[in-house]
């Protein structure tokens, strides 16, 4: 992994450039002020050496943290954050006085006739300020990064939970059919350990696909034990395949749905899988078994609830409690936070 102090990103670049623009545009123009001069070429002369100075600063850091630091002792690191620091506002100094030149842009006099020392000088204001910036990037990183570690922590947390009894309930049923059709055991054996192949990856996140694939597999597996009644109906078009889940959201409430909505009035469960897009991928479940009648959620639907809300922004609802109905909605997924 990357140093915490020497990962600087986009966002960080964009706040570092305002903060150089405004502190030398506010510099130049209170130095411009204090001798009567025209402010619009203060204006000019603090922007274009904010701009000058970020330029330098950039290329000179973005070379050192990725090519000259990692490969160093820190105790070299901070000898050479002084002296580039340093070099961005001596160099960007320079060129901003060549290209005042250049562009006629009027310059203090006493800058024009000593602008080595006024070199000199901001280079030493330019490591000051940069000290500054580097502690603000450096404990905004850490924040960020613990922040990471909590919720990856909470997130293994929470797949741990689910739930276990299905592999010993397969098992068992594996273990009384054995003596009945050693073909289909087979079969469901094999079923068994794609299953458990593609639930134990370390991801978070699964294609639609992948969790169709699996849900198929799971219910088959239950249809061991349950002779053929759970009857499962997929209604969603391709073009949602790609998209990202967390894992086992569909599965849960199948499950949910066997555990609950078997009736004895009835000789099948069915369970009802669709999809649709507005602007953002709704997963409907629904079955036709047993009313709901308490509609708080137990462990695993919260469980569910907060893989939803930490991995892809999203929710669960429970939409109808007669004809048991619950809607997943799926925002943008964190693709970063992917491990199981």
């Amino acid at each position: 992994m990357r140093h915490l102090e020497l990962q600087i990103r986009l966002k960080d670049w964009f706040f570092i450039f305002i903060i150089a623009l405004l502190f030398s545009t506010l510099l130049s123009i209170y130095s411009y002020y204090l001798i009567g001069e025209n402010v619009v070429n203060a204006i000019f002369f603090g922007l274009l050496l904010g701009l000058d100075i970020f330029i330098f600063s950039m290329v000179f850091i973005t070379y050192l943290n990725n090519y000259i630091l990692p490969k160093l002792s820190k105790k070299y690191w901070l000898f050479l954050a002084i002296l580039f620091s340093y070099l961005s506002g001596f160099l960007g100094t320079l060129t901003t006085y060549y290209l005042c030149k250049i562009f006629n842009i009027n310059l203090i006099d006493k800058f024009e006739q000593n602008y080595i020392v006024f070199a000199l000088f901001i280079g030493f204001l330019t490591y000051f300020v940069a000290t500054l910036l580097y502690q603000f990037v450096k404990m905004n990183n850490k924040k960020e990064y613990s922040e990471r570690l909590l919720i990856d922590s909470r997130l293994k947390s929470l797949q741990r939970q689910l739930n276990p009894h299905f592999l010993f309930n397969s098992l068992n049923s594996l273990v009384e059919l054995v003596h009945i059709d050693i073909n289909k055991t087979e079969d469901n054996l094999m079923e068994l350990s794609r299953f458990l192949r593609q639930s134990m990856n370390e991801k978070a996140l699964n294609s639609l696909k992948d969790e169709l694939d699996n849900l198929k597999r799971y219910v088959n597996l239950e249809n061991v034990r349950f002779s053929d009644k759970i009857i499962l109906h997929i209604d969603i078009n391709k073009e949602f395949y790609e998209y990202k889940i967390p894992k086992f959201s569909i599965q849960l409430l199948v499950e949910n749905a066997i555990k609950h909505g078997f009736s004895k009035s009835k000789k099948s469960l069915n369970i009802y899988i669709e999809a649709k897009k507005s602007d953002k991928l709704i997963i409907l479940v629904k079955n036709d078994g047993k009313e709901i009648i308490n509609d708080k959620f137990g462990i695993g639907l919260t469980n569910l609830k907060e893989r939803l809300e930490i991995l892809c922004n999203g929710e669960i609802q429970l939409v109808d409690n007669s004809e048991p109905t619950y809607k997943i909605t799926i925002g943008k997924c964190n693709e970063n936070i992917n491990n199981g």
